[in-house]
């Protein structure tokens, strides 16, 4: 039986799938070939990521598939009711990233509330003529710690997100339409760990009272956190987007950027992806990724594992 991982998989995965009789094919195929290829080479399982979209078009072409996989937690690529509909198995790894996504959060508050996206910048023009200028300007950071952090969106990213917010000493409040109330252990190094109980408040609750806002929520139709959402954040506040591009408008984002109402912004995902806005990538108060949440070498790893042992069980 073979397996075409389009967006690549980790030898981990590939060596699990190899080992129960698999052919893994790791050709990555363009969109237009996508449904050609796999009729031609008899594939039955497609493993793919956020790069390739598995649309209701492909799925008719293609009778033979019979096992959809998405290394990561976003479906919003796949046409999961037509998939299943037509007797195809749709799966995906919800919990292999999550640990990097929450990383990369922080790496972007980090950057924000210290200025290092826009010195990192800067110093490699300037640093040398403009030293003493450069650390005048630089030198009204604050810290995280004591702070409180307002998630929105508690799945499996968010309460990892939380976490880290809690070992570094943060606050932390909530909003979820699912989840009400859950304790999270922060384990420690050593063994150690502690419980902490929390219960969700409603969103304008964390929009009001955060000092930091981080969006956890899939792909949605119409803006969680649109002008008038922004308008109730407190003065200086930081907000920072590692979900999907859509979920937050930024046309309003950069005007509460310009006029001084938000602080700073992290985004690793955009509206207009793969080419973002270039007021977006300009603008010296919004830390910037290219989507690369779950792009580290051990979620990598654990997806292309979890994906294997699925796979495996749903077609051995």
């Amino acid at each position: 039986m073979k397996i075409l991982a389009n967006d690549g998989l980790a030898n981990e995965g590939i060596s699990l799938l190899e080992k129960a009789g698999f052919e893994v094919n790791l050709t990555h195929v363009a969109q237009e070939q996508l449904a050609n290829f796999i009729n031609k080479n008899g594939i039955s399982g497609l493993l793919v990521r956020s790069a390739t979209e598995v649309d209701k078009k492909t799925i008719n072409a293609c009778p033979g598939l019979k096992l959809i996989g998405r290394g990561g937690v976003g479906m919003d690529n796949i046409d999961v009711k037509h998939a299943e509909s037509k007797g195809i198995h749709v799966i995906n790894t919800p919990e292999a990233s999550s640990e990097s996504v929450a990383e990369l959060v922080f790496g972007h508050l980090f950057n924000g509330v210290r200025f290092l996206h826009d010195s990192n910048r800067n110093m490699p023009l300037d640093g040398d003529s403009m030293f003493k200028q450069m650390k005048k300007s630089y030198s009204g950071g604050v810290e995280l710690r004591g702070k409180t952090l307002g998630i929105i969106g508690f799945g499996k990213i968010g309460q990892a997100t939380a976490k880290m917010a809690l070992a570094l000493g943060m606050k932390v409040i909530f909003t979820d339409h699912h989840v009400a109330k859950v304790t999270l252990t922060v384990s420690f190094f050593d063994g150690q760990s502690i419980n902490f109980n929390l219960e969700a408040v409603d969103l304008d609750v964390v929009l009001k009272q955060s000092d930091f806002v981080s969006i956890h929520v899939p792909a949605q139709e119409k803006y969680i956190i649109g002008k008038k959402e922004l308008a109730k954040m407190k003065h200086g506040t930081g907000i920072i987007n590692t979900s999907r591009g859509g979920v937050l408008d930024e046309v309003a984002l950069v005007d509460a950027l310009d006029n001084g109402h938000l602080s700073f912004a992290g985004l690793d995902v955009y509206e207009s992806e793969p080419k973002p806005e270039i007021k977006i990538l300009m603008n010296p108060k919004i830390s910037l990724s290219p989507h690369i949440g779950a792009s580290t070498v051990e979620a990598q790893q654990r997806i292309s594992v979890e994906l294997a042992q699925q796979v495996i069980k749903l077609l051995k």
